[in-house]
């Protein structure tokens, strides 16, 4: 089982990572301009993307579940349904915000909080990284089919090339052509573009007999949607907790003034690093008890279940000490700015415990996909988030920016431990063998 677990993790992981890497990479290219602005803005921006992109990743998140159920009953034609349902949906979203780019920004900027240079500067890395949507958007689902189909192997091929191809180009356009906050914008155009055509490609190569369940009318028929929209619906309501959360966290961060933002920005850095490479056991865990609910082999799946959390635990212990030892150090990787690192440098404890409050929730978001149990997950993220709400508006007067790091922690633990709670609701784990 563990050999089962690291084939899927290890791939996923090593994926992971390269997301956070362009983060470092981001930062430093706008760390090292004349300004926090620059740092900020890019942050700023990569909110309104969070919200954007994780408001999609519903999609992901529900296609694996269920294209490893299918996958665990060998329903050839259901597996090619949900790839084409999930892509025919992603690329009309994408599509969309394209012809309301104007009013996403526009409403973002009402929202958030900052200065209005930081604003203007987030303004101009939008309207060109708002490009990449189709692409991007797709490039999720797509993902998400390749984990259902128990194929760790092509995702990680596939955002490996991103990432290389987006910092590369971010670096050209950054330092050898002078561009701002629109050049690591650019980059990640370029590279959301070339990740669709190595996709294509990749698909091709293995899964061509899929194309032969094209059926448009069953793509669109209503029926089909809506068991797919069903499931989607309660993710998308449990991701936009998350989003609201985290857009909450930069736009009382802004809020603060540029240096808290820019500081806070680095540090999440680090939330980004652990929680990318949690996610590989998450990925695994949706892959493995997907499979095995579709196969009703309940056995294997509790064994999977119990040999998932000795993995996450392992590695939360093993960020502490990383977080602890190489804080510092790791900050230097953002920025030079002093003031930056002296503010950071603050708040780096909370850090530092994150990891051991928030390792489970990682991996139960994998197993509650897996057996596709959409609205338990939808209600625990709603309390988790609500624990964050009431702690910060408690504690924000008194203790200021450390009153947004409490509720952070509070809201991974609290995600975990709800979800803790409620797992033997879940019929899959009621009995059977």
């Amino acid at each position: 089982m563990n050999r089962d677990i690291l084939r899927l993790a290890l791939p996923n992981i090593l994926t992971n990572l390269t997301v956070p890497l362009l983060g470092m990479v981001d930062m430093h290219l706008m760390g090292y301009q004349d300004s926090a602005s620059f740092m900020g803005a890019v942050a700023l921006g990569g909110v309104i993307f969070n919200f954007v992109y994780w408001g999609f990743a519903f999609l992901r998140m529900s296609l694996s579940g269920m294209a490893a159920q299918a996958y665990g009953r060998g329903d050839k034609s259901e597996m090619a349904m949900l790839l084409f349902r999930g892509v025919f949906l992603a690329l009309t979203a994408g599509i969309v915000l394209l012809l309301i780019q104007k009013g996403v920004i526009h409403l973002s900027l009402i929202i958030l909080e900052g200065s209005e240079e930081v604003k203007l500067l987030a303004a101009n890395y939008f309207y060109v990284r708002i490009w990449a949507a189709p692409a991007a958007i797709a490039l999720m689902v797509i993902n998400g089919w390749f984990l259902g189909m128990q194929n760790a192997l092509y995702p990680m091929i596939i955002s490996i090339s991103i990432n290389v191809v987006n910092i590369v180009s971010s670096f050209i356009f950054v330092k050898g052509l002078g561009m701002k906050v629109e050049g690591v914008a650019l980059g990640s155009v370029v590279s959301q573009y070339v990740g669709i055509i190595l996709s294509a490609i990749l698909f091709l190569k293995k899964y061509k007999y899929i194309l032969s369940y094209f059926r448009f009318k069953e793509i669109i028929k209503r029926s089909g949607l809506m068991a797919f929209m069903n499931v989607s619906g309660d993710i998308f309501l449990r991701t936009l907790c998350v989003i609201i959360v985290f857009t909450f966290f930069t736009s009382k961060s802004a809020g603060t003034g540029d240096l808290i933002l820019a500081a806070n920005s680095a540090l999440l850095q680090f939330l980004f690093l652990f929680s990318y490479f949690l996610d590989g056991f998450a990925y695994a865990a949706e892959a493995l008890v997907g499979k095995f609910t579709g196969s009703k082999n309940h056995l294997q799946l509790k064994k999977v279940v119990k040999n998932l959390f000795y993995w996450g635990a392992g590695f939360a212990l093993v960020f502490v000490v990383v977080f602890a030892l190489g804080g510092k150090f790791i900050l230097l990787l953002f920025t030079n700015q002093d003031n930056v690192i002296e503010v950071a440098f603050r708040y780096l404890p909370w850090l530092i415990i994150l990891p051991l409050t928030g390792f489970s929730s990682y991996i139960w978001d994998g197993i509650y996909i897996g057996v596709t149990a959409s609205r338990l997950m939808r209600n625990t993220m709603l309390m988790a988030a609500l624990v964050f709400f009431i702690l910060f508006f408690s504690l924000r007067s008194s203790l200021g920016n450390h009153a947004l790091w409490i509720a952070m922690n509070s809201f991974m633990l609290g995600r975990g431990l709800f979800q803790t709670f409620l797992y033997k609701k879940l019929p899959v784990f009621k009995g059977g063998k």
